[in-house]
């Protein structure tokens, strides 16, 4: 590891138990909800100097015919309420919630993100998502659900409205009066006017203008509207794309579309979410990479994401066993609240023909499909990986997300990050106060 890496990479940290990858079964696995487990990965982070500490939200608990899936998080509370908890037990590390466009108003998140970016002092992050299912709807008071086209124009115009209540304080509209104790207003506070096909906004934002002038914008959407949309609006992809050919095929495609809405490459940074296992040689790590793999998908996971892609109730074949002789029902639906899958009926045909190929049973098949760890290998392996996909061009950086709640990314802190400074890239201190200087978007 002599080589100077040529781009330094970017490091945040996601609080697990989304999906499966949380293993429940291990017994360093703590709460979801513990406020103290929040404290350990973010203050973990910290002192990794990552980015920012990502919380995923979602608005619904996912079923799974009928019944909440009881191998999912069955609660997970509100982002920015945690977020705004954490503003006070950390002083550099970016603070990141997902809020949902569809079912929120944008003068009110405005000013929910606008005093996290003040309590933080510049850290504000807002993971912006959309939802476009009917059953997610009928928590909220107008139900129903948007088309893929319409919730994308949702969010586009709640972005833009978002950003003109933020930008309507200008940088010297209020001044502290430290004797009296209050602000004094001294113009500069313009007024909104906003009229637009989904929102109409007339009046003076309430919240003065942030350490940062506004949160950091992530945006995880992977359809061409999704792209565009980040292309557009966004200062972070969230990414699925974590291998180095998927990677750095969508790396390119987003970031070619940054010119013609007057933005450059540097302004937008792309980090896939990943997971890693390390060991003290390669074989250690391979080993725990595959058992890791095994307590996310138990048996009756594995019927779980088999059933979400057959759309029936397939709990009477083993899951031990081979992939039973059953065409997939493709009007039917056993599961909630999930992103639907694209063309059921191809990747029902694409998991029978791998299967076929390798002779795995169906918990083996669902594991090779859906259980792989990104990174495998000692420290040192891993820190050559990682800086190897970034020179790649494969990505800015990584959002790590460990497998144990809360101390499943202490051991990533501990044994890769030094190396990864010693290296030259990744810093040894923060640089800068605001997310805004940790992700260099100016």
């Amino acid at each position: 590891m002599s080589v100077t890496p040529r781009r330094r990479l970017h490091l945040a940290a996601h609080f697990p138990g989304v999906n499966n990858t949380t293993v429940w079964s291990d017994p360093r696995s703590g709460s979801q909800i513990d406020f103290a487990s929040f404290t350990h990965l973010a203050r973990t982070a910290e002192r990794g100097r990552f980015d920012f500490f990502f919380l995923a939200e979602g608005l619904r608990l996912r079923e799974l015919k009928g019944r909440v899936h009881d191998l999912d998080v069955a609660g997970r509370p509100e982002s920015l309420t945690v977020l705004s908890a954490l503003a006070a037990v950390t002083r550099r590390l970016g603070l990141a919630g997902t809020v949902n466009t569809t079912f929120n108003e944008p003068y009110e998140l405005a000013r929910r993100l606008a005093t996290l970016d003040h309590l933080s002092e510049g850290r504000a992050a807002w993971n912006v998502v959309t939802t476009s299912d009917a059953f997610t709807g009928e928590n909220f008071r107008r139900g129903g659900f948007l088309d893929r086209a319409d919730r994308y124009k949702r969010a586009a115009e709640f972005v833009r409205l978002s950003r003109e209540l933020w930008d309507s304080w200008s940088p010297d509209a209020v001044a502290a009066d430290q004797e009296a104790g209050v602000f004094v207003r001294h113009g500069g506070i313009g007024a909104v006017e906003h009229h637009g096909e989904h929102f109409t906004v007339t009046g003076r934002f309430t919240v003065p203008r942030s350490p940062q002038g506004r949160p950091v914008i992530i945006q995880a959407g992977d359809s061409d509207e999704g792209r565009e949309f980040a292309a557009a609006t966004a200062d972070v992809v969230f990414s699925r794309h974590s291998t180095l050919e998927a990677g750095r095929a969508f790396q390119t495609d987003v970031k070619r579309r940054l010119a013609r809405h007057g933005r450059r490459p540097h302004q937008l940074k792309i980090m896939p979410g990943v997971t890693y296992a390390l060991g003290d040689t390669e074989e250690d790590a391979a080993e725990r990479a595959a058992e890791i793999r095994r307590q996310q998908v138990g048996p009756r996971t594995a019927i779980a994401f088999l059933e979400q892609v057959w759309g029936r109730d397939m709990s009477a074949h083993d899951p031990e066993g081979p992939l039973p002789d059953v065409e997939p029902d493709l009007s039917g639906e056993v599961s909630q609240g999930r992103v639907p899958l694209a063309d059921r009926a191809a990747t029902a045909a694409a998991w029978r023909a791998l299967a076929e190929e390798k002779g795995l049973t169906i918990r083996e098949l669902v594991i090779e499909v859906t259980g792989r760890q990104t990174f495998v290998g000692t420290p040192e392996s891993v820190a050559r990986q990682m800086i190897a996909h970034v020179e790649a061009g494969a990505a800015d950086g990584f959002v790590l997300v460990p497998h144990l709640t809360p101390g499943g990314l202490d051991e990533f802190v501990d044994r890769v990050v030094p190396l990864l400074q010693e290296r030259g890239a990744f810093r040894s201190e923060y640089g800068g106060e605001t997310l805004h200087d940790h992700l260099e978007l100016t």
